[in-house]
């Protein structure tokens, strides 16, 4: 599937209680993420795309900035899944003002990957 052929979503249309499919490295997700957000890491997806493709009739994935989760969102088209990408990721969505929630005791922010994400998946 090509690149054009994955819907992009704006944050702005999104619920604030979307389900989202977070491809982030761990570190990323527990900093902060959107509180409808389920963590599979991209360098996970492989292994877990059933547990991806049961999110919902359309996956609607989200990474920091959109190109980890461009990619993944071609890889479960080509698994029969239905995608759409968050334009601007998680990045967007703080900046839209919408809630982050965090899985330590830091306030939610959105932090760069701790290790080098994986290149494909």
């Amino acid at each position: 599937m090509s690149a054009n052929a994955i819907p992009q979503v704006e944050v702005s249309t999104l619920a604030d209680d979307e389900v989202l499919l977070d491809v982030r490295e761990p570190n990323e997700y527990e900093a902060g993420h959107a509180p409808g957000a389920v963590s599979i890491p991209l360098g996970e997806l492989r292994a877990r795309a059933a547990e991806a493709a049961a999110l919902g009739d359309t996956v609607t994935v989200i990474c920091k900035l959109g190109g980890r989760s461009q990619k993944a969102a071609e890889f479960l088209a080509t698994q029969g899944v239905t995608t759409r990408n968050v334009t601007g990721g998680t990045t967007a969505w703080a900046d839209a003002g919408k809630t982050l929630v965090s899985e330590t005791d830091a306030e939610a922010a959105v932090v760069a990957p701790s290790t080098p994400p994986p290149a494909a998946i």
